[in-house]
């Protein structure tokens, strides 16, 4: 049996997934200030009665780094840069930063020493400011870290208490601001996502559940808890991901669809491809910050079932505050789920507790209890389909999305258009109509983020980077490098070199049984050439596990 629990905006569900089919269910509300707490209480209504020696796998998606981010709860973190010749890095929209000399050339090679009395002055600034965590991030340092690996040893020297990261054990991949925002968002987050998992880990063991628990990242694969704790930032976007892997859990494989996810405080929006969610190609944006998160190409939009109503001056607004529960639930105003029971499209909440939400809403308006409900229900329709249209823009944008049309030979329209989340039932396919599309409403659909999580396979991505005339490659995502004795290297040779290093990444973080899944997205060779004669080749292959199900989902 399979654990999946999801700690969405409004309410935390839980699925116990036997096989291929959901079980039991379990809904509590979600409590912002104490996300554990809420977690633990779907899970110990899930359990009751059940036999936790059988319970083979639990899989979480939290808020939790989310929530830090968004409310200004992260640790404060210093940051150290060594951004060499180019751009001013104070117009990174990375706040305040402490720039050092010294700089690495696009190959790895040392261009500008470090200043050491430099580095020595800013650590006494640090230890001034009583900052206890150090994010030290070099332009290039992901091709020869000795620059950052040098400052570090003089900070840890100067602050013996202090914390530090450096950006190429973070991230490899190339575009240094996004290497600098992930570096220092996983330092500030680090602690406190530990604390979490700690905690999680103390319950399970208190209520006998031995299995292995896993966390559900924003790229849609789950990861080992114990593993998470290096990359903390990777499981930021994990509800809406959650609810991408829900509807391919529900829905038959290979489709295209527009997933929209409508909740209670917010609508999700993302966008399946021929069975292969659309990845963002920029990474996850975190606050106004681009990072190196692998993360699936998501709009969030401040609508939901329970967005707060209001009339001002005869003009009608929905969203995007929730300021609680609907009436009919016995909240204190008027919400589209109000509107939506007394039109009779849907059963959640007491009716007359529901007309005394929209004849608020009437009165101001001058019109019937039914038409004023008519007007909420069409104005977030409206608003959800016309985010869906931006969406389309933007999606059109992304390479995938391009390779995609060259491929199938058409342009994508919304034909199919799935709802999942609590408020998808109804209102799902008032949206598919509006935009002349087949709507689908997946049975278990309110619970079908906990069931994505639950059902999720892990991924896993390595960026090989080789350059023969050197003699040396680095792998992106650990900074991990090494040597190669071929200066005239094939692409296969090369590719064979990944899927090792794949293999043993996959190994370490626990999930090497996948690594035999792993596929190449892209495999490129650059030769270098002096006078007439090819000196080394530069070589760049990706390989991954994509985001899929486990197959005892499809299988059973």
């Amino acid at each position: 049996m399979l654990v999946g629990i999801d700690v969405g905006g409004t309410t935390t569900n839980a699925v116990l997934v036997d096989g291929d089919r959901v079980d039991k269910t379990a809904y509590v509300p979600t409590d912002h200030d104490d996300l554990l707490r809420c977690l633990l209480e779907a899970l110990d209504e899930l359990i009751r009665g059940v036999d936790v020696s059988k319970i083979e796998r639990v899989v979480l998606s939290t808020t939790l780094i989310t929530n830090m981010i968004a409310e200004r709860k992260t640790d404060p973190v210093a940051l150290v840069l060594i951004p060499g010749p180019g751009t001013n890095p104070r117009d990174y929209n990375l706040g305040e930063a402490i720039i050092l000399d010294g700089a690495m050339d696009f190959r790895g090679k040392e261009i500008d020493r470090l200043n050491e009395p430099q580095i020595k002055e800013a650590a006494a600034s640090i230890g001034k400011s009583g900052i206890s965590r150090v994010a030290v991030v070099g332009k290039f340092c992901q091709r020869n870290p000795s620059h950052e690996e040098r400052v570090s040893q003089i900070l840890a020297r100067a602050l013996p208490n202090s914390k530090i990261e450096l950006g190429h054990r973070v991230s490899g991949h190339l575009n240094f601001p996004r290497r600098a925002a992930t570096t220092m968002l996983t330092l500030a987050t680090k602690e406190r996502y530990a604390d979490f998992a700690a905690a999680i880990s103390r319950a399970l063991e208190e209520r006998g559940i031995t299995s292995p628990v896993y966390i559900l990242k924003a790229d849609g694969g789950t990861l080992p808890l114990e593993g998470s704790l290096k990359m903390p930032v990777e499981t930021i976007f994990s509800g809406p991901a959650a609810s991408i892997m829900g509807v391919m859990a529900l829905t038959p494989p290979g489709q295209t669809s527009v997933v929209v996810d409508i909740g209670g405080t917010t609508t999700d929006l993302a966008l399946i491809l021929s069975g292969r969610p659309l990845l963002s190609s920029k990474g996850a944006r975190v606050d106004s910050m681009l990072t190196h998160v692998r993360a699936f190409a998501i709009k969030s939009v401040a609508i939901g079932g329970d967005s707060a109503v209001d009339v001002d001056d005869g003009c009608l607004a929905v969203g995007p505050e929730r300021r609680g529960p609907p009436l009919c639930l016995g909240g204190g105003g008027p919400t589209p789920t109000d509107a939506l029971r007394v039109l009779g499209k849907s059963s959640v909440g007491d009716l007359e507790k529901a007309k005394g939400a929209m004849a608020g809403v009437a009165g101001k308006m001058g019109c019937s209890i039914e038409e004023a409900a008519g007007m909420v229900v069409d104005l977030v329709v409206e608003k959800i389909a016309s985010e869906i249209d931006e969406m389309f823009l933007e999606w059109e944008q992304e390479p995938a999305y391009r390779i995609w049309e060259i491929m199938k030979k058409e342009k994508l329209q919304a034909q199919n258009v799935v709802g999942v989340g609590g408020g998808s039932v109804a209102l799902a396919p008032l949206v598919a109509a509006r935009m002349g599309a087949t709507s689908i409403v997946p049975e278990h659909a309110p619970v079908a983020n906990a069931i994505g999580a639950a059902v999720a396979r892990p991924t896993i991505t390595l960026n090989l980077h080789i350059d023969t005339e050197r003699g040396e490659y680095v792998a992106a995502e650990d900074g991990i490098m090494g040597r190669v004795n071929d200066r005239q290297m094939s692409l296969i040779q090369a590719e064979q070199l990944a899927r090792r290093l794949l293999t043993e990444r996959a190994e370490r973080l626990g999930i090497g049984e996948y690594a035999a899944e792993a596929e190449v997205t892209r495999s490129e060779v650059f030769n270098m050439i002096r006078g007439w004669s090819t000196v080394g080749k530069l070589l760049d292959v990706r390989m991954e596990i994509p985001a899929g199900l486990l197959p005892s989902w499809r299988c059973s």
